[in-house]
């Protein structure tokens, strides 16, 4: 991760399947979206409830990229790392400004299920970089 960049953890769930891309250099590219809601605790009631949810979209790059289309669906718990990104995007109401995270690592939750690991090989291409050219947005 660059120096000085705004380092982010959340835990949530993939509101659907990652979705794999290539860029024009073929570089590969998975998106997806995390939802994230807070459990709160209602004094009056005595009971706790879903509080806000952040929903958050999020790339993961190369090798990374794949691992993820491979091993994670809708509805999976995980626990992601990245580097916030913000960003803006023309919308028939104007300008408007969203928040994107761009994946460092990533996995599943095992607070309330179990995972095989199977450890890949890397491939001779696994660290060539994307261009800044090659990076869309979110």
């Amino acid at each position: 991760m660059p120096i000085g960049s705004t380092t982010v953890t959340i835990v949530g769930n993939l509101c659907a399947d990652p979705e794999l891309t290539h860029t024009t250099a073929g570089v590969p590219r998975a998106a997806f979206t995390v939802a994230s809601t807070t459990r709160v605790y209602d004094k009056p009631s005595g009971e706790w409830r879903d509080g806000d949810t952040l929903f958050l979209r999020c790339s993961a790059w190369r090798t990374l990229a794949e691992n993820v289309t491979a091993s994670l669906t809708k509805g999976s718990r995980v626990v992601v790392t990245g580097t916030l990104r913000q960003f803006e995007m023309q919308t028939a109401d104007g300008m408007r400004t969203g928040y994107g995270l761009d994946i460092e690592d990533i996995g599943a939750s095992l607070k309330h299920a179990t995972a095989d690991i199977h450890r890949t090989t890397r491939s001779a291409t696994a660290g060539a970089g994307a261009g800044a050219m090659d990076k869309p947005p979110f």
